[in-house]
């Protein structure tokens, strides 16, 4: 079996038929809306015009009005807080039976915290009181009201939003996200036509496909003996997919066989934080969002971290190791090395990878990167609200660690010296 023909085995059994993915099945979005009544809520940009003109076509077909004869604007990148208020009000005004949301994580995850806000905000109209764990089903069984259904037509491989229950929210003022984490908001109806996301920026493709590793490899450094098997399996299939397809995608950006590996690749990293959670590089990246993309973040820190994480992780960085090794980014022999020296091979493996596709290795790369960021992502890692985010490390560290284990690896990554880093 190919590793392409594995990936959508692997899908198939996680979401069965609820999951509509592959190349040009966007037609199925018909059928789905016209399930839930007369009339959806398109959410989407002008970028998509072409796809949102078909969409609306096929809507049509189906019997299925769209709300306000026109397209809802989405939110900007990273999900500002004030876009998804703004998404709200669109959806109480017109009272839709579903919404459709058209683009990639942060259009997604706008529209999860606007349909709970919208539904829930006689409970509190904050979306503050949602951040955190389970607060959205927690309101939703309290007032024994249901959200909307979601149908969430991905058109980026990059964060898995149209699979999982995350929804990452920005505040613009202190540049700082924060999450929802609730099976609630899991879109009802998932679909990524593959071919779309080639008509994507290459620069967001990178980010995609960095993003699909980082999940990917986050769940796995954190394995417990319970979930070891799966996230082990998700690692190996997604990693592989973006390192063997992503630089044919650079060189070629129509290439539909590397659009579709790295769409799988990233919906497996979807599976993977739904199996367990992701760590220092997300925690990290959260205090980034005015500096560089969320991917390309989780990009530059996986490999400090990894460095970090080592003598915990030698059984998994030569499975890791082996995959940037058998497509030419490391050379040495991983059997013969252990601790933190197979950590820093590993690690030099996964920047020279980032290098090949024309990604950052180092934070200082980043225009507008300062060392308040670096106080930001270490105050941001104390803040109970991301507590989880240090309890998922392999190397788990308390509020009171953070300044004594995590400024060195963020001060590493800044100028891109390994050495700097201090292990536990």
């Amino acid at each position: 079996m190919s590793i392409v023909d594995k990936a959508k085995t692997i899908l198939r059994e996680w979401k069965g038929d609820g999951y509509i993915f592959g190349l040009d099945i966007l037609d199925s979005i018909g059928t789905i809306a016209a399930s839930y009544g007369k009339t959806t809520m398109i959410v989407s940009i002008d970028m998509f015009k072409g796809i949102n003109k078909k969409v609306q076509k096929i809507l049509r077909e189906a019997g299925v009005a769209v709300v306000g004869n026109g397209i809802v604007p989405s939110a900007r990148p990273n999900a500002p807080r004030e876009d998804v208020y703004r998404i709200e009000t669109y959806i109480l005004h017109f009272k839709p039976d579903s919404i459709i949301v058209i683009g990639g994580g942060s259009a997604i995850d706008a529209v999860k915290a606007a349909n709970a806000l919208s539904v829930l905000g006689t409970e509190s109209p904050d979306i503050e009181s949602y951040f955190g764990t389970g607060l959205v089903t927690a309101a939703v069984n309290r007032t024994g009201k249901k959200l909307l259904p979601v149908i969430a037509v991905q058109t980026s491989a990059s964060s898995g939003a149209h699979l999982t229950k995350y929804s990452n929210i920005t505040d613009p003022l202190v540049g700082q996200k924060k999450l929802i984490v609730d099976d609630a908001v899991i879109p009802t109806n998932p679909v990524f036509d593959y071919s779309v996301t080639s008509s994507m920026p290459l620069s967001l493709t990178i980010d995609g496909a960095l993003d699909g590793i980082a999940h990917c490899l986050e769940v796995f450094y954190g394995a417990t003996e319970e979930n070891y098997e799966k996230t082990a399996e998700l690692a190996e299939t997604a990693i592989e997919l973006v390192v063997k397809y992503t630089s044919q995608v650079v060189a070629d950006p129509e290439n539909l066989e590397g659009r579709e590996a790295i769409g799988l690749a990233t919906d497996l990293g979807g599976y993977a934080i739904m199996v367990g959670g992701t760590n220092g590089a997300h925690l990290t990246s959260f205090s980034l969002v005015d500096v560089t993309s969320h991917g390309r973040a989780c990009g530059i820190m996986n490999p400090y971290y990894t460095v970090f994480f080592a003598p915990a992780i030698e059984e998994k960085l030569r499975i890791v190791g082996a995959i940037y090794a058998k497509y030419g980014y490391i050379t040495k022999d991983l059997n013969a090395l252990s601790g933190r020296e197979l950590g820093e091979v590993v690690a030099e493996g996964m920047l020279d990878f980032n290098k090949a596709i024309g990604s950052p290795t180092r934070l200082g790369e980043l225009p507008g990167f300062t060392a308040a960021h670096i106080e930001r992502a270490l105050e941001a890692a104390k803040n109970p609200q991301l507590k989880m985010k240090l309890q998922n490390m392999p190397v788990a560290l308390t509020a009171d660690e953070v300044d004594v284990y995590m400024r060195p690896i963020l001060e590493a990554a800044q100028i891109g010296d390994l050495s700097l880093i201090k292990n536990l």
